[in-house]
């Protein structure tokens, strides 16, 4: 089970054995993980200013019941599927799918074959046929799911909570254990927020962003219309969605990004208050990486002392929000661990957003390296890896309050940082799926249409109401590319990059037109471009072969009608009732 709330735990309660500890675990702790002989004095003001920090207000929570009702799957192990069966019946209820008989009368055996399961603890449902006396598929609830099929029934990188894959294990008492243990009222909290105002999805069918849904490894996120829907129940609380979200649509909130940044803040000012220098902050999880960097704490010479350590539920959750925020407060080098138990999708995720964040600091003259995915395998080598020289820090730390809005807390970042930049630029061309940038219209092929505009979630892309004119604010821009794929006439390419100029929060014009009047009115009812490009592609079109037809495609609405009902040449469907 991995129900459960972020809790603070003495390293030495989960260190591997074997680790040669000069001091009881608690002490490593206090000293940052570091060894005794260093001076440390630096960072054990800024882990006591962490701990001097104000709770966090509690989030929602998401809630479990469990009656413990257990469906095991046979597969092709119905002999260990029997014995699991068998063990799990002394204290809960059990069913077997897969097998004509149990071993004993405390087992429900049914010999038909899971089709389909989908659900949570405590809500799984299974589809079931050729039940014998059955004649159709029969559905069936579970709590929990031990099973041993292959390949297993839920396919996603992480499965739901309650559901075990048992095929291939050496050892099974411990998931027998865990399952026997998964019965009554569970909680945890709420990872997720989701605005679905600010969401650039889809608009009419035609689909933008998908990066949440691609890199969500539990499939808890999937299309719903213009927007996404998140099942609170299947989402592990990895925080990559919120990552790769462009717009800040997705927010983690465990903790929510403002309380995690004012950490940032109070660490590393107490850091340098005290004298520190060169600080490297060292985000980790609370299981693996916690264990890895006790292991680096207690061999050798320990952890170097500008390593500050930064427990996260999960790494997945440290994007460009914090990242920059954390080089602006004062950082040097800002370390990510990432052990073997964190998906490759969430490790390009990361690789990503620190390439974007290098990026732009290149490009602003800041020299070295300042992010650092560490993927050491012991912990010899993750003492090397954090021991490594890190990039100047800034001589003025930032003092601003990260925001709980992403693009908000960028911003204030990469503002401070330009004030600061050793090469002040106006612009910085930033990797490909960079979340800022311009739209670039080709004026040529450009009709006017507006569709961009339509599709254009985020405003970045107006029109000028009373005038035939496209406008583009850059700040608004995530780069979605809706308005590039649903541009009819391809006239629209993105360009990622920053702005660094006032112009970004100005609404520039990108194209315009002459309104084109009514030939019979002269009133004015759409552009010279679209009517033109009307004509040229109806013209061939046998509805449109005499001359009257293409003429009243120059008249607005009203003049249209008009036209029509004074044509001789028209065809009534008057006269066709008439006629019978």
């Amino acid at each position: 089970m991995t129900v459960g709330i972020e809790l603070s735990r003495a390293p030495g309660a989960d260190s591997p054995p074997g680790i040669r500890s000069r001091y009881d675990p608690l002490a490593l702790e206090k000293r940052g993980w570091t060894s005794p002989s260093v001076e440390c004095a630096p960072k054990l003001a800024a882990l006591a200013a962490l701990e001097r920090l104000a709770p966090s207000e509690p989030i929602p929570s998401v809630s479990y019941v469990s009656r413990g009702n257990v469906l095991v799957v046979a597969g092709d192990d119905v002999a260990r599927a029997q014995a699991a069966a068998e063990a799990l019946a002394a204290t809960l209820p059990v069913t077997l799918v897969g097998a004509d008989k149990a071993g004993s009368s405390r087992v429900k055996a049914w010999n038909g074959r899971v089709r389909s399961l989908d659900g949570y603890l405590g809500e799984f449902m299974a589809t079931i046929e050729g039940l014998a006396g059955a004649a159709a598929e029969a559905p069936a609830k579970f709590d929990l799911v031990l099973d041993f099929s292959r390949p297993p029934l839920f396919a996603m990188r992480q499965p739901p909570q309650g559901y075990f894959a048992a095929a291939g294990l050496d050892g099974l008492e411990p998931i027998l254990a865990e399952i026997r243990e998964a019965v009554g009222e569970f909680e945890k909290p709420r990872y997720f927020a989701y605005r679905e105002s600010l969401c650039a999805h889809s608009r009419s069918r035609v689909t933008g962003c998908e990066a949440c849904i691609e890199i969500c490894s539990t499939r808890a996120i999937s299309a719903d219309g213009d927007h996404v829907k998140v099942d609170p129940h299947l989402c592990m609380g990895c925080g990559a969605c919120a990552t790769v979200c462009p717009s800040g649509a997705m927010s983690y909130q465990f903790p929510r990004v403002a309380d995690r940044g004012e950490q940032m803040r109070k660490l590393l000012g107490a850091y340098a208050a005290a004298g520190g220098r060169g600080a490297t902050l060292v985000f980790h999880d609370g299981a693996e990486g916690r264990a890895l960097l006790a292991r680096a704490a207690g061999e050798g010479a320990g952890l170097p002392a500008s390593a500050l350590p930064l427990e996260t539920w999960h790494v997945g959750s440290v994007g460009l929000d914090l990242l920059l925020p954390a080089i602006a407060f004062g950082a040097s080098r800002v370390a990510v661990i990432a052990t073997p138990a964190v998906d490759g999708e969430y490790r390009a995720a990361l690789r990503e957003q620190m390439e974007i964040g290098e990026a732009l600091l290149s490009g602003l003259g800041y020299e070295g390296r300042h992010f650092e995915l560490v993927e050491a395998g012991d912990g010899a080598a993750l003492a090397a890896a954090l021991d490594a020289p890190g990039a100047s820090a800034l001589p003025e730390p930032a003092s601003f309050a990260v925001s709980n809005d992403k693009r908000t807390s960028i911003e204030f970042a990469v503002e401070h940082l330009a004030r600061h930049a050793p090469r002040p630029v106006d612009e910085i061309a930033l990797p490909g799926g960079s979340p800022f940038g311009e739209v670039r219209v080709d004026a040529n092929r450009c009709t006017m249409c507006m569709a961009c505009v339509g599709a254009c979630p985020e405003s970045a892309l107006m029109d000028g109401v009373d005038t035939p004119l496209l406008k583009f604010l850059e700040r608004n821009c995530v780069q979605c590319g809706l308005c590039e794929a649903t541009c009819p006439e391809d006239a629209i390419t993105l360009s990622p990059r920053l702005l660094l100029t006032p112009s970004v929060r100005e609404a520039r014009v990108l194209n315009r037109t002459e309104p084109f009047h009514c030939i019979r009115c002269k009133k004015a009812f759409g552009t010279k471009q679209v009517v033109e490009a009307m004509l040229g592609r109806l013209a061939g079109h046998s509805m449109f072969a005499s001359q009257g037809a293409l003429t009243r495609l120059q008249m607005c609405a009203d003049c249209r009608v008009v036209d029509m009902m004074s044509s001789t040449n028209e065809v009534s469907v008057l006269d066709l009732g008439g006629r019978g």
